[in-house]
């Protein structure tokens, strides 16, 4: 496809899919891990890990160590296996955790128990690890874990809200897993999937002091009004063990190492606009909010820039990262945060012309379906309508997956084995 000429509706959507690749390609653990692994040990190296990227993330270091005696064992979701000869692959469910994530996440602690100083503990953590890894805090079930999940993902609290209950209920996160891996070094190697990039957010940090404690976690329980199990609650309230924080000695050997963020991401995307003709503007990487809320506000700037050339000219991009949320409200929904958002861009934007947009999950799953988002034009509204679509009823139900895949504009990508959270892009010519 040409980067010259006009902006038609085929240049656009090429222009939008080689976006989204640029990010994804900048993301990839078997182009980016290698040159953050440590200097080899004198004595044992066990892998560990858990994430949507977390076999893949496996295989680099089989291929970056071909002859170094490596054994470990990480979790990934279903489908996201690859081959490795040394480092075992588990797989497990996502997002709601399941009981072979809860025998992944023992062995992992198993593994990493009575190593010496001489030892590295390599863990590999990416988005998905909270799932993956569940196993209970002493007294709690995988039930209880499954429930709190549930309520957690319906109620529209954010990733890092999420991740304060979670750490309070867990026996690996919140640092638990470098605590048990001591005297060994730990050294971690993680793909970022929440905004700001912060360790202790990603995965739950099981390698990383937690400065959160239980009365935060009690705190968004009740802000959000989740009714937890009584074995949840009374743990919460007892707060008889709190997760390790910062200055504990049993993580002073523990490092950590950020291989891939929604920003380098969005960098990547940057380079490839100017590449295809288009102005970048980074908006920002940790955008946050109800998503439909959020596209009508990226529609808002859209129409700056077409109206004012602020703030920036046209023919520009609009790229951000982050991770919004759905409120579903008792709704039972099809699709997920990146489909919202960009239908209520373009329910926003009411057919304005020169503008299109995608959203999409670098992990390639937006929500309930199979695809990674969707892309927006200057007509789906209309297209929607003319194919007895209702595309505000859609919106108004969390049904965003029914209108994309009417007008065949969903995009799949299959698992990418990475994620560095959501990509959106929009074009303004």
């Amino acid at each position: 496809m040409t980067t010259t000429g006009p902006w038609d509706d085929a240049r656009a959507r090429d222009a939008l899919r080689r976006l989204l690749d640029a990010a994804i390609r900048s993301a990839d653990p078997r182009a980016v891990l290698a040159d953050h692994l440590p200097e080899r040990p004198s004595g044992r190296v066990v892998v560990v890990g858990a994430g949507k990227s977390a076999a893949v993330m496996a295989a680099a270091v089989e291929e970056a160590w071909p002859d170094l005696p490596v054994t470990g064992l990480v979790v990934t979701r279903y489908g996201h296996a690859v081959p490795t000869a040394r480092i075992e692959v588990v797989e497990a469910s996502h997002p709601v955790p399941d009981a072979a994530g809860e025998r992944a996440a023992a062995r992992i602690l198993q593994l990493v128990e009575g190593l010496t100083a001489d030892d590295l503990v390599l863990a590999l953590i990416s988005g998905g690890g909270s799932a993956l890894m569940p196993l209970a805090a002493p007294g709690l079930t995988l039930a209880d874990k499954q429930a709190v999940n549930r309520a957690l993902l319906a109620c529209g609290a954010t990733i890092n809200e999420m991740n304060v209950v979670r750490r309070h209920l867990s026996a690996v996160k919140g640092g638990r897993l470098a605590a048990a891996a001591h005297p060994a070094r730990v050294v971690t190697l993680a793909i970022s999937d929440v905004p700001g990039d912060d360790p202790a957010a990603i995965a739950s940090g099981p390698t990383v002091p937690d400065p959160s404690l239980f009365a935060d976690a009690r705190a968004i329980v009740a802000s959000y009004g989740i009714e937890l199990p009584g074995a949840v609650r009374a743990h919460l309230e007892a707060a008889a063990e709190e997760t390790p924080k910062p200055g504990d000695p049993r993580l002073s050997r523990a490092e950590y190492r950020m291989i891939a963020t929604p920003l380098m991401a969005l960098r990547a995307a940057a380079r490839e606009a100017e590449a295809l003709g288009l102005t970048p503007l980074i908006l920002g990487d940790a955008l946050e909010g109800e998503a439909r809320e959020a596209g009508t506000l990226l529609a808002g700037i859209a129409r700056s820039v077409a109206a004012h050339g602020l703030p920036a000219r046209a023919p520009a991009v609009l790229l951000s990262g982050g991770e919004t949320t759905v409120t579903l409200g008792g709704a039972s929904g099809a699709g997920g945060r990146n489909g919202e958002c960009l239908l209520g861009l373009a329910a926003s934007l009411a057919g304005h012309p020169g503008i299109w947009a995608i959203m999409a999950d670098t992990d390639g799953i937006d929500g309930s379906e199979s695809n990674a988002g969707a892309i927006a034009a200057p007509d789906t509204l209309a297209r929607a309508r003319a194919g007895g679509l209702d595309p505000l009823a859609a919106l108004a139900a969390h049904r965003s997956h029914d209108v994309f895949l009417a007008l065949g504009d969903l995009v799949v990508t299959g698992p990418t084995l990475t994620n560095v959270n959501d990509f959106r892009a929009v074009i303004v010519t």
